[in-house]
């Protein structure tokens, strides 16, 4: 009998414990993982005149192309994030969209980057590419305009480095 009221202790002081250490870990876990201790990002786009094209100077109706655009980013702070990429009827118009990071150190200077998207020929029509090349001095985008027509059956594509 002696015996049996000492595990009941035990297990009554265990069941303590483990409800404090339960405690501490929960205050420990919401303290540590405050939002607001969290330093703010500091980043914003930007859409990037593109300065040459890799395309094809044809399509194949039902193949898929790698499409390449170089652009230029005027330091490190410059990352690429996305394409805008609008499709109306069989013209498809792409823009380079770079995040920059504000409160970053950032190596400056100009640097040529490339950016790759895919294109799948879905249609029997001419494609026509805008790709944008930045505002004139009035303020208006421009853009690099590619007429790529689609043929049927292999045939020996060759691509073309347009600048």
């Amino acid at each position: 009998m002696f015996f049996a009221s000492i595990d009941w202790i035990l297990i009554i002081k265990l069941m303590m414990m483990k409800k404090i250490l339960l405690c501490f870990i929960l205050q420990l876990l919401f303290s540590s993982c405050s939002i607001d201790n969290a330093p703010n990002p500091s980043y914003r786009t930007e859409v990037m005149p593109i300065e040459s094209v890799e395309i094809p100077e044809h399509f194949v109706y039902g193949e898929s192309y790698e499409i390449q655009v170089t652009y230029n980013r005027p330091s490190s702070c410059y990352q690429f994030f996305d394409f805008i990429y609008d499709i109306n009827e069989n013209v498809r118009t792409v823009v380079v969209v770079n995040i920059i990071y504000d409160n970053a150190s950032c190596v400056q200077g100009t640097e040529s980057v490339a950016a790759n998207f895919e294109f799948p020929v879905n249609d029997t029509e001419t494609y026509v590419f805008k790709f944008y090349q930045g505002e004139d001095e009035n303020g208006v985008d421009q853009y690099y305009l590619v007429e790529v027509p689609v043929v049927y059956g292999r045939s020996g594509s060759s691509n073309s480095q347009i600048k």
